[in-house]
């Protein structure tokens, strides 16, 4: 029998499959790349586009703004998938726009010129005047979103510099000639030929507020350095405010858009910190213990009335120890009731009641002299919380978060101080007189009230600002040349940013978003700075034109996932002067996506690397329109 064949050897088995050889398998694989590769190449200037409805705006009465049917009209931007390249004095190239890309946004009607969209003379008619209401912010809706550039009024010129501005504004700029003539006997504003003058009278001081600031300083102590931020209710055009900076006084001026015809807009022309507001439903937006001293003078405000309902307001955002101060009716009743027009009886009930309301708060009268009436309020609740089970007056309010005040009603309450330990002690913490308050710890972050944040964490805050604003001065070189007066910073955390300016002539409305993580807010007051809560999904409480420099640090990424960026921006084009500038700090990603769509606002933007350097991520836009 013939014996069977042998077997194969083992390695003539692997030769039968070449796919086993280790160097055909890397030859393949590196043919699959090269493959993608190619492809990838052909592909990587296909951008996606984003649709949005904007909506078509008709000319119309100009007090009254329209809009009529929607219309989709499509715009895009460039989402950039490419690896950045930057190009020497680092500033990033980007692609040529695709052929059927529109280049730019368009402009708005003229008569939006002075649009204020959560102050439409309009839409407030749909409200309810109880309590004035309609002078509340009323946002439009999303899908009646202002989706146009704000044009500029004809004639527009550069504000004057500080401090020539205080005294001086162009007419043609804020174009309102009502003031000029209702509040001439007053000295408000004069109009001399194609300029607004600002003499300093007021209502209740036709004769200057100089001296009226004077007689004020008789009654407390204006130079001492434990007054520095002061909100003026019923501001006028802000001339008290402009008189305290000679005290080193920041004021925070508010009015609502009424009959007295744009006197924010005044103000914010003049170079002084102001924005449109009420007493009305809602609680200022304001921290709780916020301001050193609150002052009205003849502003109209019912103190009286709803059980002193706006005198509790004034309470809650008093600083312990804080200082109301009030001209006008009632005060100084038997000199001026028939100016008034108003009876001697009706007068001096009027004053019992203020008085007895001043009472069941556990504030004190320091003085009256002349026309003005000053009131302290307590430094602690120690005594006043065993007076309040006695008296017929208001309870103290829950202690919930007696900061969340972003569209919250206000309350019959007394808002509660921090307790205390001895009678003689300040609720929440004394302050450094200013200007050492301004880069001491705060109380709130010695008391370990703000999470995560320390006595070295804030140190570490004050010093990166410092560096920052240093490195902004290279890369804006308008920022050092006393241009820039109103600036706003969206998103100011400890105010570290505005602390570093404060030897510049400038202010800074630092705004605190109501969806930050931590609520700092009064931490920027305890360091003797102003600003506001805020969210960023709706317009800004002001008028179109009034900020000559606006920061943005990390504002795009929080709200990303929260509304459309770019009603933002569109947000920032309005309140922002024709000649001022914008920094957006932010990762490198969403810088791309904000240049895209700024660029088709007319807006030459230029993106640089933060003082972090090349390699990191964050990464700086600077739109300069001053040239």
């Amino acid at each position: 029998m013939a014996a069977p064949p042998p077997p194969h050897p083992p390695h003539q088995a692997q030769a039968s499959n070449p796919l086993r050889k280790p160097l055909v398998r890397v030859l393949l694989l590196a043919i699959l790349c090269s493959l993608s590769y190619v492809l990838g190449f052909y592909n990587k200037n296909s951008y996606s586009n984003t649709t949005y409805s904007l909506p078509l705006l008709q000319v119309g009465d100009p007090s009254c703004l329209h809009r009529t049917q929607i219309q989709n009209l499509t715009t895009t931007h460039q989402n950039i998938s490419q690896a950045l390249h930057f190009e020497p004095f680092h500033a990033l190239s980007f692609p040529p726009d695709s052929p059927q890309t529109p280049k730019f946004f368009s402009n708005c009607p003229d008569n939006f010129t002075n649009y204020c969209p959560c102050q439409d003379p309009c839409r407030e008619k749909q409200f309810n005047t109880r309590r004035f209401f309609h002078r509340e912010r009323h946002c439009p809706d999303k899908n009646q979103a202002l989706r146009c550039l704000v044009p500029r009024p004809r004639g527009y010129r550069r504000t004057f510099a500080w401090p020539k501005s205080r005294d001086f504004a162009w007419f043609n700029n804020v174009p309102f000639p009502r003031l000029t003539v209702y509040k001439k006997s007053q000295n408000w504003v004069r109009l001399e030929r194609d300029r607004l003058v600002f003499p300093g009278g007021g209502t209740s001081f036709p004769a200057g507020v100089r001296g009226y600031v004077n007689e004020m300083n008789r009654l407390i102590p204006l130079k001492s350095g434990k007054i520095r931020t002061v909100l003026d209710v019923g501001c006028g055009v802000a001339s008290f405010g402009a008189s305290l900076m000679d005290y080193n006084i920041l004021t925070m001026s508010i009015a609502p858009r009424d009959i007295h015809e744009a006197q924010v807009q005044f103000a914010l022309e003049r170079g002084l910190p102001a924005m449109l507001g009420i007493l009305s439903t809602y609680k200022l937006p304001y921290p709780s213990r916020s301001f050193d001293m609150s002052h009205c003078s003849r502003c109209l405000v019912p103190w009286t009335a709803y059980d002193g309902l706006f005198l509790l307001e004034i309470d809650r955002i008093l600083r312990p120890g804080g200082y109301w101060v009030l001209s006008g009716p009632p005060i100084l009743w038997r000199v001026n009731y028939k100016g008034w027009q108003r009876t001697p009886q009706d007068l001096e009930n009027e004053q019992k009641s203020l008085e007895d309301q001043a009472r069941r708060l556990c504030w004190k009268k320091i003085k009256e002299r002349g026309p003005i009436a000053v009131w302290q309020k307590p430094t602690n609740h120690m005594h006043c919380a065993q007076k309040l089970k006695t008296w017929k007056a208001p309870k103290l309010c829950l202690e919930a978060d007696l900061n969340a005040v972003w569209y919250s009603k206000m309350e019959p309450c007394i808002t509660p101080l921090p307790k205390v330990a001895d009678i003689h002690d300040i609720s929440g913490g004394d302050l450094e007189k200013w200007p050492k308050r301004l880069n001491v710890a705060p109380p709130r972050i010695t008391r370990g009230e703000i999470s995560g944040v320390t006595i070295k964490t804030f140190n570490e805050d004050n010093q990166l600002w410092k560096r920052r604003v240093l490195y902004y001065r290279s890369v804006l070189k308008s920022l050092s040349s006393g241009q820039y007066r109103n600036i706003m910073d969206m998103n100011a955390g400890l105010g570290g940013f505005a602390a570093a300016l404060v030897n510049y002539p400038i202010w800074v409305m630092n705004v605190v978003p109501y969806e930050s993580k931590n609520n700092t807010l009064g931490v920027i007051y305890e360091r003797g700075l102003i600003g506001t809560y805020m969210n960023w999904c709706e317009p800004f409480s002001t008028y179109p034109r009034t900020y000559d420099l606006i920061h943005a640090d990390g504002l795009f990424s929080m709200y990303k996932d929260r509304c459309d960026i770019v009603d933002i921006l569109f947000e920032m084009y309005r309140i922002l002067r024709p000649q001022g500038a914008i920094i957006v700090r932010d990762h490198v990603d969403t810088i791309v996506k904000v240049k895209g769509i700024t660029d088709r606002m007319r807006w030459n933007g230029k993106v640089s690397h933060s003082e972090n350097g090349p390699f990191h991520t964050e990464k700086i836009l600077v739109i300069d329109n001053s040239q």
